[in-house]
C-alpha cells in the first residue's frame, strides 16, 4: 500500500518551490515518514523554520508552523517549547541560517539541552541568495563571495553540536532516505537537544559552479566525502582528513531544560531551591 503523504502535506502548496532534483524534498519525505512511524498527532507538532531554501519547509507540512527571521529559528523554537513542553518541536535551518548568523542560538540550544529536534539542511552554500560562502563550504570551492576559491576553514557541524552539549547528534545524507528516516525516528524519540546534520545537494548554486554538471554528480561528490562512523573510527587521522562520519555520533541521557525549568517554577512557588548538588 502506497504511503499517504497527502495526510501530512498542505496539498494546496504543491508542487514545492524547490529546484528540480533538490534534496530538500527527500528530507521532507523522510521527516514525514518518521512522524508517521512515531504516531505523532499533527496537532501536537510544530515546525519552525528560518530563511533560505530550508525556510520553505514549514510552508508544506500540515501542522502548527512558524516561519521566522534569518538565524532566529532556535530562539523562536525555545520559546515555543518552554510554553508547550508536551509538544513536539522540529526546527529546520540551512547551514548558513543555523550555523552562521544563527550559530550562537544553535550553540546555546545545544548547551541548554532543550528538547528540540534541529535539522540542519547542509548543502554547503547559501543557495537561495545565489552562492555565498557558508560555514560548511569546502576550502577551494568557488562561491560568489570567494571567486578565486574559498579560503575559509570549514568546520564540522556535528563536532560543534557535541562540544556545545547536545545530547543527540547524528549525520546522514539524502543519498539514503531510509537511513535519514531511521535517524529522525531515533532523534525524535530522544529527550533533549537532537541535532541532525543532513547533507544535501545544491546542484544549481554549488554543484554546477564547481564542475558538477547535474544533481547526480553533486550527490556523488557528497558520497565521496562521507563514510560510516564504524569505518571512520577505524581510520587513522590522515585517512579521516576531509571526510565526515555518518550515523548516530552521540546519544546520551542528560538533564533536559524544560524539566529543569519546572523545578525553577516549583522553587518560586515555595519548593526547594536548586543547588549545585542537584547536578552532581
Amino acid at each position: 500500500m502506497a504511503f499517504n503523504y497527502d495526510k501530512y502535506l498542505r496539498t494546496d502548496k504543491m508542487p514545492t518551490l524547490w529546484c528540480w532534483g533538490c534534496g530538500d524534498g527527500v528530507i521532507l519525505k523522510s521527516v514525514i515518514r518518521a512522524i508517521d512511524k512515531l504516531g505523532w498527532d499533527m496537532d501536537d507538532v510544530c515546525i519552525v523554520s528560518g530563511i533560505g531554501c530550508s525556510g520553505r519547509f514549514s510552508s508544506y507540512v500540515n501542522c502548527n508552523t512558524v516561519h521566522t527571521s534569518h538565524g532566529r529559528a532556535i530562539a523562536y523554537a525555545t520559546g515555543i517549547k518552554l510554553a508547550n513542553p508536551e509538544k513536539h518541536v522540529v526546527v529546520v535551518t540551512g547551514d548558513g541560517d543555523g550555523l552562521a548568523i544563527g550559530g550562537n542560538h544553535t550553540i546555546h540550544g545545544c548547551r541548554r539541552n532543550i528538547d528540540l529536534n534541529h535539522i540542519v539542511i547542509d548543502n554547503f552554500i547559501y543557495g537561495l541568495t545565489n552562492s555565498q560562502t557558508s560555514p560548511t563550504t569546502p576550502q577551494g570551492m568557488w562561491t560568489v563571495t570567494m571567486q578565486y576559491g574559498n579560503i575559509d576553514p570549514t568546520f564540522d557541524a556535528c563536532k560543534l553540536a557535541e562540544g556545545a552539549g547536545a545530547s543527540f547528534v547524528a549525520r546522514e545524507t539524502v543519498n539514503d532516505p531510509k537511513k535519514l528516516e531511521k535517524m529522525f525516528v531515533e532523534g525524535f524519540k530522544h529527550k533533549g537537544y537532537s541535532f541532525f546534520d543532513t547533507l544535501s545537494n545544491c546542484h544549481i548554486n554549488l554543484g554546477r559552479k564547481n564542475s558538477m554538471k547535474n544533481a547526480m554528480e553533486n550527490l556523488s561528490w557528497i558520497d565521496s566525502i562521507t563514510v560510516s562512523k564504524k569505518k571512520y573510527d577505524a581510520m587513522s587521522e590522515e585517512e579521516r582528513k576531509h571526510l565526515l562520519p555518518t550515523g548516530i555520533l552521540k546519544n546520551v541521557d542528560e538533564p533536559e531544560y524544560c524539566e529543569l525549568y519546572d523545578k525553577v517554577i516549583e522553587a518560586a512557588q515555595g519548593g526547594a531551591k536548586i543547588t549545585m548538588k542537584d547536578f552532581e
